[in-house]
């Protein structure tokens, strides 16, 4: 992929660099009331939520443990396969902690009922689940998280920890793709 290619990607930024960061301070303190001191297991679903999780953890005062697993539903598109594959699993006992699933974006909600179901089975002392993004036009299966930071409209987004074939991870913000531009 060319630079130029790179950015042609990108049709136009629905959330900035501050408007994320103004949000998950206000979810770092909300997280903070909810626990009060007792140790976390935030838990985030690579690879699109690590820089969700990294500031989200930055922003909690709570002691807080952090692990990874990963699924995958998207491969190399912007449509869903359908599919939920749980490549990477969590190898952790989770019975004594308070669970925090960390996802990127809600979309079918396939992907996050199949991980919050597994979680549940593990019989944590408390389980919730935060995004960053919630597109509920796409829901197929009825999910709601804990906590949305934002919630969008039906489109394809790249940007702060999501992709186009592992492309735009970095991008400061949130934008809309128009994956035609690039072709």
């Amino acid at each position: 992929m060319t630079q130029d290619s790179y950015v042609k990607g990108i049709k136009r930024i629905i959330i900035n660099e501050n408007e994320i960061k103004t949000k998950i301070s206000e979810a770092g303190k909300y997280i903070d009331s909810l626990y009060d001191g007792r140790p976390i297991l935030l838990v985030g679903i690579l690879k699109g939520c690590f820089v969700f999780l990294s500031d989200l953890m930055r922003n909690v005062s709570v002691p807080c443990e952090v692990a990874f697993i990963a699924a995958q539903s998207y491969y190399d598109g912007i449509d869903s396969s359908g599919n939920v594959d749980i490549i990477m699993d969590l190898k952790k006992e989770v019975s004594g902690y308070h669970v925090i699933i960390v996802e990127d974006i809600i979309d079918t909600g396939r992907t996050l009922s199949e991980i919050f179901r597994r979680f549940k089975e593990r019989h944590p002392l408390t389980l919730r689940v935060i995004t960053l993004l919630d597109k509920p036009e796409r829901r197929i299966i009825d999910f709601n998280a804990d906590i949305s930071l934002f919630t969008i409209e039906d489109i394809f987004v790249v940007g702060y920890g999501l992709d186009y074939g592992e492309y735009y991870r970095n991008l400061p913000y949130i934008a809309e793709f128009n994956a035609e531009t690039i072709k």
